[in-house]
């Protein structure tokens, strides 16, 4: 039989003899605290194997030492300002209550905190009860500190911490208890977690605020932040997801009265096109009427107000996230955790080189050698531009891949799927690109999670934003490579009759019957939307909540716990969120329906994720965060990259400007905008074959008309003036919106000065500064910034 021993961390009481590192017992202040007690074995035959339950506690000594050891933040006052939301406060003065409010009970309560100080224990809140003065997620992160920088082996190797020891199979898990189920009791006697699963995972509360100071009491501030980002997010899409259904409906309206589309329809034999491809036929232009009408939806004169409006909201969204993220991480006190009280991650003290003092906090702290960490760093970036190399080259692959496939479906002798070789070159290939896109996904996230760890950086924060930055890049290319090609590229450089480009001796890829746009928004609907039905379908479809082979039977809660799944992180929902965002933003231009979709993805998201951590995952370790890190300035990059992008969508791919310029030239009735579009085959090309049309401003040369170079010239002022007139708005917006609202900036001040006043020393040793004879300069515990100074005393005379 195998042995598999569990290890979990919860309140208990069994003392073994510690010594903090750095310090030997034969030393004369030798600290001897009782770390953990084993209060029982549990031993469980399940399938041929014996599991063991350790259940593993820190008394209270440890609890101390590790609190100020790590920075840990205790209550000073209850903080009496209640905590009200804007809409509640918009609607109470209209006397009405808030449709989004939800009575959820026993609301943890809001605190001025300052650091720990086992000197200054008597001066913190409750601190006479030792069972409740530790919160359950801060004994939690003192467990998990000591677990993660033991070690067990050589510490050159690496072997330390209990990760390493998860990931060697030495132990199976490690994770606190989930709160046990309480029997049937009024709702102010109810659990956290039995909470947070009536009032928050259940669909039924789709339309109410989340609890997020319950979801923080619970799982810790990291998690909290990312549901109220999550949340935040999805409330600011419905406005945009508005303006987009408005302009897509216009769309309908364009359909049955535009000009151009209608005498496209009613062109009959006239307009006849040139082939697509070497092999095909020539067509009828009247042939993709329909699909031009479809066109309208997605291409129409509400596309340029609407690119506007995303980029403004883009940034608008920006702005007032930093403010309410700046309202919670001073509310969950993290206003200063990556300045200043942010600790070196434990494997990173463990297996540091060397120490050197901290320039801020002054104390010995360890340290790698930042030369070393670059050329690793640059190492690292060498696998990315590779990377990057691969997701270029199954690009092109996809793109000889439509080409071929379309000759072949055209070779087939069936009309009907000739007709359509195009479309279903088209569709396949963007499924092939979606197919493609997740499974090098897959493979570059784990070498981003290897790459990252061998850099040796020392926070947890600067660790996760370096992975995050590794894996944005890449996926950023491998999103959205395929779309930019569409929108940017594709049809650009095709030639024309009598003189086509090639690529490895295949024409080049022209766009289809209807356009680029529309291809490029059946891209993205088959990209995005396709994506987030898979990872919907996954969590909701098919969740594994029970590991195979596990009878549903009244166990244990430890027992129970671990048939849960095991919680890996917040990075693929921020991910999946962000490209998303990339997405609404980017195109926007080419796809108004993006923020709907959006929008309605989002609604089931925030409930399958809330299901999934209350109801199917272990509980995880409490983690501290000031923000929600790299991500933020990820989406600031993606909001300037969108104004680009959507200026040379208009100018370059959408008939927007080529309108515009016709009314302005021709006529304004836009009579004869389908001829004045079409080029007529040079003169060469038509004594060998048909005489066709095709698109483009040359003349029987093959030569480019004057329309040409004015167009170019209008549609390159447009995107001049376009991406400075969003840029400037937005940068207006930045300055009207203050990152930190006023009532936020005032609380910290009070809680400074609350910190600095508790922490002072007893008055009764400066009354001794009027001696005449012995004069004390006495620097007293004071607060700076959150942390505590030495005292310094000099006397004088002697």
């Amino acid at each position: 039989m195998n042995l598999i021993i569990m290890l979990i961390l919860q309140g208990g009481e069994l003392h073994c003899r510690f010594c903090p590192q750095g310090q030997s017992e034969s030393t004369e202040n030798e600290i001897k605290v009782k770390v953990f007690k084993l209060f029982q074995i549990w031993e469980v035959l399940q399938a041929k194997k014996k599991i063991c339950f350790v259940l593993l506690s820190a008394p209270w000594s440890v609890l101390c030492y590790y609190a100020e050891e790590i920075g840990l933040r205790v209550p000073l006052q209850v903080v009496t300002t209640p905590i009200i939301n804007w809409s509640e406060q918009a609607m109470s003065r209209l006397s009405c209550r808030s449709p989004l409010s939800h009575d959820v009970p026993n609301p943890p309560p809001d605190y001025y905190t300052c650091q720990f100080r086992t000197s200054k224990l008597d001066r913190f809140l409750a601190s006479d009860n030792k069972e409740t003065f530790f919160k359950t997620t801060q004994r939690h992160q003192v467990l998990y500190e000591i677990l993660a920088r033991t070690p067990y082996g050589k510490v050159k190797t690496g072997e330390v911490g209990i990760d390493r020891l998860l990931s060697e199979q030495v132990f199976t898990a490690a994770y606190p208890l989930h709160e046990l189920p309480k029997t049937p009791v009024p709702p102010t006697s109810l659990g956290l977690r039995q909470i947070l699963y009536t009032y928050w995972a259940k669909w039924s509360c789709f339309r109410r605020y989340q609890p997020l100071d319950h979801i923080r009491e619970y799982y810790g501030e990291k998690i909290a932040l990312y549901f109220a980002w999550l949340g935040f997010y999805t409330g600011w899409l419905l406005p945009a997801s508005i303006v987009g259904l408005l302009i897509f409906f216009i769309g309908f309206f364009l359909m049955a009265t535009d000009v151009p589309a209608t005498e496209l329809c009613n062109s009959g034999n006239s307009l006849l096109m040139c082939p697509l491809c070497n092999i095909c036929d020539y067509w009828n232009y009247s042939s993709i009427c329909v699909t031009y009408k479809v066109g309208l939806l997605f291409d129409n004169s509400g596309t340029v107000f609407l690119s506007v409006f995303m980029s403004l909201w883009a940034v608008t969204f920006l702005e007032y996230w930093k403010r309410t993220c700046s309202a919670l991480s001073h509310r969950w006190d993290c206003s200063e955790f990556e300045d200043i009280e942010e600790r070196p991650r434990p494997e990173f003290t463990a297996m540091a080189p060397m120490t050197m003092r901290n320039p801020v906090t002054g104390a010995e702290e360890p340290y790698f050698p930042e030369n070393k960490r670059f050329n690793r760093t640059l190492t690292g970036c060498m696998v990315i531009i590779i990377m990057i190399v691969v997701v270029l080259i199954f690009l092109i692959g996809i793109i000889l891949y439509r080409t071929i496939l379309r000759i072949i479906i055209s070779k087939s002798g069936n009309s009907f799927v000739s007709f359509s070789a195009g479309r279903i070159a088209s569709l396949s290939g963007s499924v092939l690109n979606l197919l493609v896109i997740l499974l090098l996904s897959r493979v570059y996230v784990s070498l981003a999670h290897i790459l990252t760890r061998w850099e040796m950086h020392r926070t947890q924060t600067k660790y996760e934003d370096m992975f995050i930055l590794k894996v944005f890049i890449f996926q950023f290319v491998n999103f959205y490579s395929s779309p930019v090609y569409i929108a940017f590229f594709k049809g650009r450089f095709v030639g024309y009759p009598g003189n086509y480009h090639t690529l490895f001796g295949i024409r080049n890829e022209e766009c289809g019957a209807g356009g680029c746009l529309i291809e490029l928004a059946q891209e993205l609907l088959v990209i995005m939307v396709g994506k987030q039905l898979i990872n919907n379908v996954q969590e909701f479809i098919l969740p594994p909540r029970v590991k195979k082979g596990e009878e549903e039977e009244e166990v244990a809660p430890w027992e129970a716990d671990y048939q849960l799944l095991v919680c890996e992180g917040l990075f693929s929902e921020y991910l999946e969120m962000v490209i998303q965002f990339g997405f609404i933003t980017i195109f926007v231009a080419a796809c108004p329906l993006a923020p709907f979709f959006a929008l309605v993805n989002n609604w089931v998201e925030l409930r399958l994720d809330a299901q999934k951590f209350v109801m199917e995952y272990r509980r995880p370790v409490a983690e501290r965060a000031q923000d929600i890190g790299i991500w933020l300035p990820i989406m600031q990059f993606i909001t300037n990259i969108a104004v680009l992008s959507n200026a040379f969508l208009i100018a370059f791919t959408s008939s927007f400007l080529p309108r515009e310029y016709y009314s302005y030239t021709r006529n304004r009735t836009m009579s004869g905008f389908i001829n004045f579009t079409l080029a007529t085959s040079p003169y060469n090309y038509s004594l060998q074959h048909t005489p066709c049309r095709y698109r483009g401003f040359r003349d029987e040369l093959g030569e480019h008309l004057p329309d040409y170079f004015h167009l170019l010239a209008i549609r390159l002022s447009f995107v001049i003036v376009f991406e400075h007139v969003v840029f400037f708005i937005g940068r207006l917006i930045d300055l009207m919106v203050p990152d930190i609202p006023e009532e936020v900036e005032m609380k910290m001040k009070r809680e400074h000065y609350m910190a600095k006043e508790a922490l002072a020393e007893n008055q009764v040793q400066q009354k001794r500064l009027s001696n005449k004879w012995v004069k004390y300069v006495d620097c007293c515990h004071a607060l700076v910034d959150g942390y505590v100074t030495a005292v310094v005393q000099i006397s004088w005379p002697p």
